[in-house]
């Protein structure tokens, strides 16, 4: 089910992936979802922001379901996996419910969150934390894009409502568990051995703009005496991150940076760069960024706490998922990365992730792995996992 994918998105000169929410791309991928559900003769709903549910079974208050899934968006230049892999692995673990002959006891389904990554609009997870509630839809509508579209203005161009944006309680009420399988974003399972493991813990993380206010000049005949050039003090935070990061024992990449007027032959005038910070105590996390401030206006664009997830539901993925690979419970490994299921997780759903081995640990990245077989028990694992959790 990968193969129909590959062609949707992908950058031909570097192997790798353009699925902004809410793109032509991305709604190619939402077609495709839609066509999974009708062939397995799934009920498909969209919920008021966006993202997509395809039910086997009628969930209630009374009965909700067993849901898992993953999101189909990408990071700009990702790869294959990121996303995907889950989402496709939940429509095969559903086929192999079927082989068995499995009647759930409980309706079992399969979603895709939308805008998981935020490549377009800055934030991640804009869909689970609308859903959840996270995200106030005032602040979803006003985000703007690149080219300075809102997402109230690209949800129209798309067909759909902006003022129906907001929490979502009757679809929350349709959860009762989820879980979601997802490519590992590092080695872990390399080290481990094993093709499949089970995520304990996701690290603090956020997202920091920095302004650096300046004087656009000529670059030719302003002396350097006379400047006030903000790239300078930009590249002393490129540089502090990376020195406090290594002090503090967490991780910080400036990986976006945008220069107006952006001439090769002037000074520019503003330089706004974005910070990504994560480590596994979040008072480290605020430390660093609090010895960044200074020269620039700095803005929290998004925050997500540590999320621990419930013990009880972790072990018991553990012990259904490494079953069937040495008898003995699947290894558990926290997570600098942030997910769909650490959102639903903080909003108090019961919520768990199996991940797939990447041999070489890449993510976000064309170079993106994961081998076939590990694919292939990341779904057994999965349909053993909704099997146990159906009972």
């Amino acid at each position: 089910m990968l193969e129909p994918l590959a062609h949707i998105g992908r950058d031909p000169g570097t192997g790798g992936y353009l699925r902004d929410a809410w793109s032509p791309a991305d709604l190619e991928l939402r077609e495709w979802f839609a066509g999974e559900a009708a062939r397995r003769g799934l009920a498909l709903r969209e919920d008021r922001n966006g993202n997509l549910w395809a039910w086997w079974g009628d969930p209630s208050p009374a009965r909700p379901g067993v849901v898992t899934g993953s999101h189909l968006d990408s990071v700009r230049q990702g790869g294959a996996y990121d996303g995907p892999l889950g989402v496709v692995s939940a429509f095969a673990a559903l086929d192999v419910l079927r082989e068995r002959g499995v009647e759930p006891s409980a309706p079992v389904g399969v979603a895709c969150f939308t805008d998981e990554e935020g490549a377009r609009f800055g934030v991640p997870c804009v869909g689970s934390r609308l859903l959840t509630g996270v995200l106030a839809p005032e602040r979803a509508l006003g985000l703007t894009d690149d080219e300075g579209d809102t997402l109230a203005d690209v949800l129209r161009k798309a067909g759909r409502d902006p003022d129906a944006l907001g929490r979502d309680d009757e679809t929350l009420r349709a959860v009762g568990v989820f879980v979601e399988l997802h490519v590992e974003q590092g080695r872990g399972l390399v080290a481990e051995g094993r093709p499949v493991g089970v995520a304990g813990a996701i690290w603090p993380h956020g997202r920091w703009r920095f302004d650096f206010r300046g004087r656009a000049d000529h670059a030719g005949t302003t002396r350097l005496v006379d400047r006030d050039d903000p790239m300078l003090p930009f590249a002393r935070l490129v540089l502090a991150a990376r020195e406090e990061a290594e002090r503090l024992g967490v991780v910080a990449t400036v990986g976006k940076v945008r220069v107006s007027p952006g001439n090769a032959n002037a000074i520019p005038g503003l330089v706004s760069a974005w910070l990504d910070a994560r480590g596994p105590e979040e008072r480290a996390v605020r430390e660093l960024v609090a010895a960044l401030t200074g020269a620039a206006a700095v803005q929290e664009e998004s925050w997500t706490p540590e999320v621990r997830f419930d013990a009880a539901l972790r072990d018991r993925l553990a012990r259904v998922a490494g079953a069937q690979d040495r008898g003995e419970p699947a290894p558990i490994l926290p997570t600098g990365a942030g997910h769909d299921a650490g959102i639903l997780a903080a909003a108090g759903v019961p919520s768990a992730m199996l991940f797939v081995r990447n041999p070489t640990g890449v993510s976000h990245s064309p170079q993106e792995h994961a081998e076939r077989a590990d694919c292939e028990a990341g779904v057994v694992a999965l349909a053993d996992v909704l099997e146990d959790l159906c009972r």
